[in-house]
């Protein structure tokens, strides 16, 4: 029977697979053990590093791309790929889809990454310095273009449909996949594969956020080092990951007979046109994006119950991103950041948060915000700690904000 939050005028959008490459755990189930443990940051040093403030990073324990794709296959992919394509496999076979017996024409891909392949550019870029141009891989070009996030998913699968790469910076993920709702919505297509990737734990990365003073140095406790909401929080943990999500119109996926996690039912996104890196101090566009998914979701402010936060545990981020949820929602939803355990994956953050939003819905739990020992005294929110909360969840919205003003918001709806 439908549930009390389904709106005639909605348009829903099934989440019928999962597929994560996580800090917390390779893979959806390790990946949501995890961040349901809360446990800490799944953080390691990095001798690269040593010479910068913030010598830790947050990698996916444990991911073997050969034994995902095979050691030929691994070698013409980026990291940031590897990831992506092991998510994807993953979500695909989740979702009961054959794309043996698909119409790949009816199939779309749309994925967040803002970056690239980073680490393809650094390792030939140094290839190219040590030992002259025609060492560089003739690869270079595909391994390393943005773009080739999204065609590389396309053919694994025989994907014909529209095919592209969002990027919005750390929202980039969100707005993948609000993108990929309106596909659907749209008639363009009858399938999504969607989500985002980062591969970005490179030295001139990481110094570049380290010089910005962006980074956590908590180098004596690293696991503690991200601190979402905390009154001593000092920057985010950077972090590799990739999230993919199988979406299908609601009513073809009850058609078919297929496991709903949850439906993506509003989605919104706006500019702040305010300061490169800096968000608005007063959430001006962030709410015009979070009061528009709460709009095409049909649901009022009184109706969430829980925030899934960007949370980043930056100083200024997280307390502005505080006023915005308690200025249009209050205080009644529970919030969580799980960048207390993954660290804070840039461009496939908000495809991880959506995910565990649809696991927090499916399961009736509020996963906890690890390392949050003292709650900012500015903070006027009710942020989960510590443990988990088992609830009933009918209504979720997932934030994500990006340098250059990009905000992106997701509500989601229990199936």
């Amino acid at each position: 029977m439908p549930g009390r939050n389904r709106r005639r005028g909605r348009f829903e959008a099934a989440i019928t697979g999962l597929g994560m490459m996580t800090p917390a755990g390779t893979g959806t189930a390790a990946s949501w053990k995890g961040i349901r443990q809360g446990a800490g940051t799944e953080a390691v040093k990095v001798p690269e590093l040593a010479d910068i403030a913030a010598d830790f990073v947050c990698r996916v324990p444990g991911f073997d791309p050969v034994e995902v794709l095979g050691r030929r296959r691994a070698g013409q992919f980026d990291r940031s790929s590897q990831l992506l394509l092991a998510a994807a496999i993953e979500a695909v076979a989740d979702s009961g889809l054959d794309p043996q017996t698909w119409d790949g024409a009816r199939v779309a891909v749309v994925i967040g990454n803002g970056i690239g392949g980073a680490q393809t550019w650094e390792t030939q870029h140094r290839r190219l310095l040590d030992s002259g141009s025609r060492r560089v891989s003739p690869r270079l070009i595909p391994m390393l273009s943005a773009n080739m996030a999204a065609g590389y998913v396309s053919m694994e699968f025989g994907a014909q449909g529209p095919s592209m790469v969002t990027a919005t910076a750390c929202a980039s993920g969100t707005t993948a996949i609000g993108t990929a709702r309106e596909l659907l919505r749209s008639g363009a297509c009858d399938v999504v594969i969607t989500g985002g990737t980062e591969a970005p734990l490179t030295p001139s990365l990481v110094s570049g956020f380290s010089q910005m003073g962006a980074l956590s140095k908590r180098t004596d406790d690293i696991r503690a080092a991200s601190r979402p909401f905390d009154a001593d929080r000092d920057g985010f943990v950077a972090a590799e990951g990739a999230a993919v999500l199988v979406l299908e119109r609601a009513e073809d996926a009850r058609a078919r007979g297929a496991g709903i996690r949850a439906m993506v039912s509003g989605y919104g996104a706006s500019a702040d046109a305010y300061h490169p890196t800096a968000p608005d101090p007063e959430c001006k566009g962030a709410a015009l994006a979070l009061r528009a998914a709460l709009r095409d979701a049909d649901v009022t402010a009184q109706e969430v119950d829980h925030v899934n936060a960007h949370g980043t545990a930056t100083l200024i981020n997280d307390a502005t991103e505080a006023r915005l949820i308690h200025g249009v929602l209050g205080d009644r939803p529970l919030v969580t950041s799980v960048k207390g355990v993954t660290g804070h994956s840039l461009s496939a953050a908000g495809a991880i948060e959506a995910a565990v939003s649809a696991l927090t819905l499916a399961e009736s739990f509020v996963p906890p915000t690890a390392n949050l020992e003292s709650l900012d005294p500015e903070i006027e929110l009710e942020v989960v700690a510590k443990e988990g909360r088992w609830m009933p969840v009918e209504v979720v919205v997932s934030n994500s904000f990006g340098f250059g003003g990009q905000n992106a918001v997701l509500v989601l709806t229990r199936a």
